[in-house]
Protein backbone atom coordinates (compact mmCIF):
# COMPACT_ATOMS: atom_id res chain seq x y z
CA UNK A 1 0.00 0.00 0.00
CA UNK A 2 2.84 2.35 0.87
CA UNK A 3 4.52 1.75 -2.48
CA UNK A 4 1.27 2.36 -4.31
CA UNK A 5 0.89 5.75 -2.63
CA UNK A 6 4.48 6.67 -3.48
CA UNK A 7 3.95 5.61 -7.09
CA UNK A 8 0.76 7.66 -7.32
CA UNK A 9 2.53 10.70 -5.83
CA UNK A 10 5.38 10.43 -8.33
CA UNK A 11 2.91 9.94 -11.17
CA UNK A 12 0.95 13.04 -10.12
CA UNK A 13 4.14 15.12 -9.94
CA UNK A 14 5.18 13.85 -13.36
CA UNK A 15 1.79 14.63 -14.90
CA UNK A 16 1.80 18.13 -13.39
CA UNK A 17 5.31 18.81 -14.68
CA UNK A 18 4.43 17.56 -18.17
CA UNK A 19 1.21 19.60 -18.19
CA UNK A 20 2.95 22.77 -17.10
CA UNK A 21 5.76 22.16 -19.53
CA UNK A 22 3.46 21.46 -22.47
CA UNK A 23 1.70 24.81 -22.07
CA UNK A 24 4.97 26.74 -21.87
CA UNK A 25 6.79 26.75 -25.18
CA UNK A 26 8.85 29.74 -24.20
CA UNK A 27 12.60 29.65 -24.66
CA UNK A 28 14.59 30.28 -21.50
CA UNK A 29 18.27 30.70 -20.85
CA UNK A 30 19.57 28.06 -18.45
CA UNK A 31 22.95 28.63 -16.84
CA UNK A 32 24.56 25.48 -15.50
CA UNK A 33 27.99 24.90 -14.05
CA UNK A 34 30.00 24.58 -17.25
CA UNK A 35 27.98 26.39 -19.88
CA UNK A 36 24.74 28.12 -20.77
CA UNK A 37 21.98 26.93 -23.05
CA UNK A 38 18.70 28.03 -24.55
CA UNK A 39 15.93 25.48 -23.89
CA UNK A 40 12.16 25.31 -24.06
CA UNK A 41 10.52 25.31 -20.63
CA UNK A 42 8.82 21.97 -21.31
CA UNK A 43 12.08 20.26 -22.21
CA UNK A 44 13.88 21.79 -19.25
CA UNK A 45 11.18 20.80 -16.73
CA UNK A 46 11.00 17.22 -18.03
CA UNK A 47 14.77 16.81 -18.11
CA UNK A 48 15.35 18.23 -14.64
CA UNK A 49 12.53 16.11 -13.22
CA UNK A 50 14.01 12.96 -14.74
CA UNK A 51 17.51 13.80 -13.50
CA UNK A 52 16.22 14.51 -9.99
CA UNK A 53 14.15 11.33 -9.97
CA UNK A 54 17.09 9.18 -11.05
CA UNK A 55 19.46 10.88 -8.63
CA UNK A 56 17.01 10.34 -5.77
CA UNK A 57 16.65 6.64 -6.64
CA UNK A 58 20.43 6.27 -6.83
CA UNK A 59 20.96 7.86 -3.40
CA UNK A 60 18.17 5.81 -1.81
CA UNK A 61 19.50 2.68 -3.50
CA UNK A 62 22.96 3.24 -2.05
CA UNK A 63 21.54 3.67 1.46
CA UNK A 64 19.37 0.57 1.01
CA UNK A 65 22.37 -1.43 -0.19
CA UNK A 66 24.43 -0.31 2.80
CA UNK A 67 21.66 -1.37 5.19
CA UNK A 68 21.28 -4.77 3.48
CA UNK A 69 25.03 -5.44 3.67
CA UNK A 70 25.08 -4.47 7.35
CA UNK A 71 22.06 -6.69 8.02
CA UNK A 72 23.65 -9.66 6.26
CA UNK A 73 26.87 -9.16 8.23
CA UNK A 74 24.93 -8.97 11.51
CA UNK A 75 22.94 -12.10 10.69
CA UNK A 76 26.13 -14.05 9.96
CA UNK A 77 27.64 -12.81 13.21
CA UNK A 78 24.49 -13.76 15.14
CA UNK A 79 24.46 -17.25 13.62
CA UNK A 80 28.13 -17.73 14.51
CA UNK A 81 27.52 -16.60 18.11
CA UNK A 82 24.49 -18.91 18.43
CA UNK A 83 26.62 -21.85 17.26
CA UNK A 84 29.31 -20.96 19.80
CA UNK A 85 26.67 -20.69 22.53
CA UNK A 86 25.24 -24.10 21.55
CA UNK A 87 28.69 -25.67 21.69
CA UNK A 88 29.36 -24.09 25.10
CA UNK A 89 26.04 -25.35 26.44
CA UNK A 90 26.83 -28.86 25.14
CA UNK A 91 30.20 -28.89 26.87
CA UNK A 92 28.63 -27.67 30.13
CA UNK A 93 25.92 -30.33 29.89
CA UNK A 94 28.49 -33.07 29.17
CA UNK A 95 30.69 -31.97 32.09
CA UNK A 96 27.72 -31.83 34.45
CA UNK A 97 26.55 -35.28 33.33
CA UNK A 98 29.99 -36.78 33.86
CA UNK A 99 30.27 -35.07 37.28
CA UNK A 100 26.92 -36.53 38.34
CA UNK A 101 27.94 -40.06 37.23
CA UNK A 102 31.14 -39.98 39.27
Amino acid sequence: MKYLLIFILVLVIFVISVTLGAHNDQIVSFNYLLAQGEYRVSTLVATLFAVGFLLGWAVCGLFWLRVRVTLAHSQRKLKRLQQQLGQAEESVTVSQTSAVKE
